[in-house]
């Protein structure tokens, strides 16, 4: 088994490295790394996919080069991916959404900044902005003003703060200092990303679960060169302490493992895939389970398979009970 990441995430990168290294052409491997947030050995992996990519036709002028064995990373022929990335109107049209969702937001936003970018955004798309008017985001709103407003001051006087936080996978009140990074979105709900000193990570505090927020009089600013956390594809990140799970796909179920975020994956030769996955609930992942139909399978460790099992015996009796009723 290897590690995996999801083709779309890969792809995401790959968009925007090429561009990146054509302007800065004989940069350090280490460099390089570094400021795309990856290993060596991943850049190297990226590089040796980027030369069978490139223009429809497959010959040698069409496909992209690159070369890095003397340590200095070398990317041509890629000028058709070089220029700026333009947004489409779908595109343009979204972000107008969304940044009017975040400007409606109280507390938690540079409204100065936000009303300039979606001055110039609606000035751009011109008479196609006024299709956002039909479209409307409720965003969860903060916690109340006092706990809002020592959020932002951690955050502009980079200092410490001390959260009274639930964790509801355990059903249990927390104490913790974190060192605040960013305040985001994300699916309707608003979240402190910070550095716990508990956990020694960065983690994600959902707003409706802080019972309480202090500011200290300590420094508070996070560990340097801490890899960005991609939200795309959601909030969750196992933990090491969560129950390893694997799970039988079946091809029909694959896109499972584009989606939940996995630590392992081996596809087999009909095209199933066999991976591995931590859950903090083991009840989410046997509702995942019982609406795939038997496209999805746990394979271990036991005492899920037979939770899983017994659960759907459970569900069709049910059923069957309730059909003789009618």
């Amino acid at each position: 088994m290897v590690t995996y990441e999801s083709a779309t995430s890969r792809l995401g990168r790959l968009l925007t490295m090429v561009p990146w290294l054509l302007n800065r052409q004989g940069i350090d491997l280490a460099s390089a790394a570094q400021e795309l947030g990856v290993s060596e050995a991943q850049v190297v992996d990226d590089l040796q996919l980027l030369f069978v990519c490139g223009l429809p036709g497959g010959f040698p002028d069409d496909l992209i080069e690159a070369s890095w064995e003397d340590g200095k990373v070398y990317v041509g022929n890629a000028d058709t991916i070089a220029r700026p990335l333009r947004l489409g109107r779908d595109e343009a049209l979204a972000l107008i959404v969304a940044l009017r969702a975040l400007a409606d937001t109280p507390g938690l936003a540079e409204h100065d900044a936000i009303d300039r970018a979606l001055a110039k955004l609606e000035g751009a798309a011109g008479d196609a902005a006024a299709t956002a008017d039909a479209v409307r985001v409720d965003l969860e709103q903060p916690i109340d003003p006092v706990r809002a407003a020592r959020i932002r001051e951690g955050l502009a006087e980079h200092r410490r703060l001390h959260l009274t936080y639930t964790v509801a996978s355990r059903d249990e009140t927390t104490e913790r200092d974190v060192d605040p990074i960013r305040v985001v979105g994300v699916d309707g709900r608003w979240y402190l990303e910070a550095w716990c000193h508990r956990a020694e990570g960065v983690r994600l505090f959902r707003f409706d679960r802080i019972e309480d927020v202090q500011v200290l009089d300590v420094d508070g600013t996070p560990p340097e060169d801490l890899p960005p956390r991609d939200l795309g594809s959601g909030v969750y990140r196992a933990a090491p302490e969560d129950l390893a799970v694997t799970l039988h796909l079946e091809p029909a179920a694959a896109w499972i493992a584009e989606t939940v975020p996995v630590e392992q994956v081996e596809r087999r030769e009909d095209g199933s895939l066999e991976v591995l996955l931590r859950v903090a609930d083991p009840g989410w992942l046997q509702r995942l389970v019982w609406r795939q139909a038997g496209r999805a399978r746990v394979l271990g460790p036991a005492e899920v398979v037979a939770a899983v099992a017994s659960g759907a015996a459970a569900a069709v009796d049910g059923h069957t009970q309730d059909s003789w009723l009618d």
